[in-house]
């Protein structure tokens, strides 16, 4: 049952009087707590949007993005803004932990004066108590839920689909789901009929075009009917294997998009909305182009955006959200919609920080079911590390750069490559580097490593295709992830210029590469068959080796390639 609003804040109240907030010898004043999470409803038709929460069922560290490229028009312009670049244009006071929530700055100490962020539990008694002043309200999942930890990988998934029924989610889309194969995604969807929709009009049969889940559903909420169209990542069988899901295609497919807004709105839907996990570039080009769209709740790109973006079109304008990542934030999308007609809107994106929220107990319950059979093996200490561990950037990171330094070392290769994941939580320095810490880098359904001879000219080949698909001009042929991780090898990186001119002077022990000698390279997740047949080590098991032997990690500074052409971007701290 849900708590209201006056019975939440004095809570808030309490625990932050009884030193609950905080780890240090300092303290935010219940009175900050409260203002931060007191939302009054402002409007008759609430949507609630969470997305790439990537299985983290317990509170994380998770640094955002000092490095966040902008290219061509979408210089300068949201998403690719970072640091005080991001505080400014969205005007939030810097040194806040609201600015802390939004970027890197200053993390390891803001990160041990705020505390941890996320976690189920708590984002569950956010969830309560947002919804409490909000009757009718929609909880909406943007996918990429059911991967990203090893207990996830190991209850196909079933972990995280307990959680967000017990969490309320009423409609969702996917991504990375669909790497549980299409088989283990159609029974889920069974499991949840009648308790949550998976929406995706851009899922389709190869045979005959028929659609794999329902485009959309309408919903009404206080007298008002209210359509939400899914839209899965595009790119699904290029980004993952294709095995995976053989017989189904994606795309975006912008005039079906059309054609289905046009059909929600022919059947009386007041207000449209698209949840989407394109990607925020993707969703802003898209929002140009179609009419008939309210809002589009994005994903994908893990871009915490305090403001909706809104773009004009030929029927008016579509506001743009991105929710961040890993249970970090609560969007809540107030519309006031009056005979028949959107008169206005109030956004939040509300920071989940989990020292500020009690942990709902049913959902503490849940969790702890889950993990307790694995729990020993998640629990295991590999090593500690005497730096920040972390993922997300344009480039390396340096929790990638470990990942790398364990593949040259254990494949006796002087080149290594791992993929430009966004996901994968952060370690503060002198932290314990755990099984579960690996696995939150590395679980996945096709871990597989391998060993490869590549030529110069076919590794310049991979890194151009790479930074193509992160700095196209064009948002509709990005693919929404980072910059293959690269060891060992040096290199500088153009990302304004055209395909096959961006990667320039690559080295080897500072030496040119030659671009026809063979050199062996290291890498993990393969997508072709041919690899999986193959089989190879598991990555974590590698990487656990590694750490094992290493016992504590002297953080240096990640491979990160020289720049060029991006003097001043403010995409880059």
């Amino acid at each position: 049952m849900g708590m209201n609003r006056r019975e939440f804040l004095q809570i808030l109240a309490i625990a932050s009087a009884g030193g609950f907030v905080l780890n240090s010898n300092e303290s935010w004043a219940a009175s900050d707590a409260a203002r931060m999470y007191d939302l009054p409803r402002k409007g008759n038709v609430s949507l609630l949007h969470i997305t790439d929460s990537h299985a983290q069922l317990n509170p994380v560290f998770f640094r955002e993005p000092e490095i966040n490229l902008g290219i061509g028009a979408m210089r300068g312009n949201p998403p690719h803004l970072v640091g005080n670049a991001l505080l400014k244009h969205f005007g939030v006071k810097p040194g806040t932990q609201q600015a802390h929530a939004y970027t890197s700055l200053d993390y390891v100490e803001a990160a041990r004066h705020y505390g941890k962020v996320g976690g189920f539990a708590h984002l569950a008694t956010l969830v309560k108590q947002v919804r409490a002043a909000r009757p009718g309200a929609l909880l909406l999942d943007g996918g990429d839920t059911w991967q990203g930890t090893g207990q996830a990988m190991w209850t196909n998934g079933q972990d995280m689909v307990d959680a967000c029924l017990q969490l309320g989610v009423d409609v969702m889309t996917m991504h990375w789901e669909c790497t549980y194969g299409a088989d283990r995604v159609k029974e889920i969807e069974a499991q949840l009929q009648g308790k949550m929709d998976i929406v995706a009009h851009n899922v389709k049969t190869n045979d005959f075009g028929d659609p794999v889940f329902k485009p959309y559903v309408i919903k009404e909420m206080n007298g008002v009917p209210v359509a939400i169209i899914g839209q899965a990542f595009p790119y699904s069988t290029i980004a993952n294997p294709r095995y995976f899901v053989p017989d189904w295609s994606y795309g975006i497919q912008e005039d079906n998009l059309q054609e289905v807004i046009n059909e929600a709105r022919g059947k009386g839907a007041q207000v449209v909305v698209l949840l989407s996990h394109n990607g925020m570039d993707v969703d802003l080009k898209l929002a140009s182009r179609v009419t008939g769209l309210d809002a589009i709740l994005g994903g994908h790109t893990h871009d915490g955006i305090p403001a909706p973006i809104p773009v004009k079109n030929a029927g008016g304008v579509t506001l743009v959200t991105n929710a961040g990542s890993n249970g970090k934030f609560l969007g809540v999308l107030d519309f006031e919609v009056k005979g028949g007609k959107i008169k206005g809107f109030h956004y939040k994106l509300l920071p989940v920080f989990s020292n500020l929220l009690a942990a709902d107990k049913e959902m503490a319950a849940l969790i702890q079911k889950h993990r307790a059979p694995y729990a020993a093996k998640l629990d295991e200490k590999l090593a500690t590390t005497d730096g920040l561990l972390y993922r997300r950037g344009n480039f390396n990171g340096s929790f990638d750069q470990v990942i790398l330094d364990a593949l040259m070392k254990e494949k006796d290769a002087p080149i290594a490559f791992s993929p430009g994941f966004r996901w994968g939580t952060s370690l503060l320095p002198g932290a314990d580097i755990t099984m579960e810490d690996v696995l939150n880098q590395t679980a996945i359904t096709y871990p597989f490593t391998t060993l490869t001879e590549m030529t110069g000219a076919q590794i310049k080949t991979i890194l151009e295709d790479v930074g193509d698909n992160l700095f196209n001009p064009d948002p509709y042929y990005q693919q929404g992830g980072d910059m293959v991780r690269v060891g060992g090898l040096e290199y500088t990186c153009e990302p304004g210029a055209a395909m096959g001119k961006r990667i320039q002077d690559m080295r080897l022990n500072g030496k040119p590469l030659d671009a026809n000698k063979t050199y062996k390279v290291a890498g993990w997740a393969p997508v072709s068959e041919a690899a999986r047949d193959k089989g190879g080590e598991p990555i974590w098991d590698l990487v656990a080796r590694h750490l094992r032997n290493e016992k504590v990690i002297k953080v240096t500074a990640p491979n990160v390639p020289k720049l060029k052409g991006v003097a001043g971007n403010p995409g880059m701290v």
